[in-house]
């Protein structure tokens, strides 16, 4: 099958490293798969100001990082920043759209570029004009999503019926570490952005209260974005920007208990990445986390409830040794139930439905 991606600018985020999990394990598959990227628009003086006093040079006009780098992947990074047109993709037969925005662009391609397709990661409604996100879902493109909320918020909003519900895995390959007991330390992490929709300010108050019980509480934290003067963490908190690769792992297999405050997300692929590395998570009820977390690897808590995280906070970090190691072998057994080869075993049946449907003909 010859399969085209339509992505944003791509980058370090969890959303795009899913897409270059699905590509690059499609193309292994044998399938012909070509990934387009728009360029990311150019920064303003405001921009190239800010990054000069913080002592950055002028990073914003070179390509940002992304999980597509190193990959054997056909990924052609267009010199312009939408939309995508005829001349930009090539024939295919499917193309698929990434994000709200692409959604509009594949629309409009013409039918040699491939069944239409968009794969809903989450409701972005925090990514643009709330009724121009709106509008995005409503097109015709056939859906596939990331967890059965997604489907149902789909269904009841936009009336329309994804064709498959394929969650985001982990590569337990990868994110593994050996059993181990609690921190010397009692510790938390965190992955930081400044999106309201990750709800970051309500982790950061969590942990400040957890620390009136605890003084010696240790917050380490990562992201892809630089820490931002209106939402600072804790002067003695660790961060790593743009953690890659083994350092990652490491992250993750540092703490007592991974806090995920996100208010919104379509899968929310750090909570396993976390419980894969043997760490309970602390998750708000967001995305696929009401799932993960009720099979015994953490504890749910409300959103928007920092006393609540607080408290889940001292519970987890106050756990007798074996208790903990019972909490961590949760979590892991929660993560190795899921794996890429299967999650690209649905996607690439979804695809395939899509196909049949276009035909009027019936999967096998």
């Amino acid at each position: 099958m010859r399969i085209t991606f339509v992505l944003p600018p791509v980058d370090m985020s969890g959303g795009i490293r899913t897409l270059a999990v699905y590509a690059e394990r499609l193309r292994r598959r044998g399938h012909r798969v070509v990934v387009v990227s728009v360029r990311s628009p150019r920064p303003t003086l405001r921009q190239i100001a800010r990054s000069v006093l913080k002592g950055g040079g002028w990073p914003l006009f070179r390509p940002a990082p992304s999980h597509f780098d190193g990959l054997a992947v056909d990924h052609r990074r267009l010199s312009h920043t939408g939309p995508v047109t005829d001349g930009d993709v090539p024939d295919a037969d499917v193309v698929i759209a990434t994000w709200w925005e692409t959604a509009y662009w594949v629309a409009g391609l013409s039918p040699a570029k491939g069944l239409k397709a968009h794969f809903v990661q989450g409701y972005e409604v925090f990514g643009g004009k709330p009724e121009m996100v709106d509008a995005a879902y409503r097109l015709p493109l056939a859906k596939i999503v990331t967890s059965a909320w997604l489907g149902r918020l789909l269904q009841k909003k936009f009336d329309q019926d994804p064709v498959a519900v394929v969650h985001n895995s982990v590569d337990t390959e990868r994110f593994q570490t050996p059993p181990r007991g609690k921190q010397s330390v009692p510790t938390v992490g965190m992955i930081y952005s400044p999106d309201f929709i990750k709800g970051c300010d309500v982790a950061l108050q969590a942990v400040a209260l957890a620390k009136k019980a605890m003084p010696n509480l240790r917050l380490v934290a990562m992201g892809y974005d630089q820490v931002e003067e209106s939402l600072p963490l804790p002067v003695e908190a660790e961060f790593t920007y743009q953690a890659r690769d083994q350092k990652v792992v490491e992250i993750y297999s540092r703490c007592d208990a991974w806090l995920f405050p996100s208010r919104s997300e379509g899968f929310g692929l750090p909570v396993l990445e976390a419980m894969a590395c043997r760490t309970p998570v602390i998750g708000t009820p967001a995305g696929a986390a009401p799932d993960l977390l009720s099979r015994g690897g953490g504890i749910l808590v409300p959103h928007d409830d920092p006393q609540a995280m607080a408290r889940a906070i001292g519970q987890v970090c106050t756990l007798p040794d074996a208790a903990w190691r019972a909490m961590s072998d949760a979590a892991l057994e929660t993560a190795t139930g899921f794996t890429w080869d299967d999650a690209t075993d649905l996607f690439e049946k979804a695809l395939t439905t899509i196909a049949a449907r276009e035909e009027g003909a019936v999967p096998a």
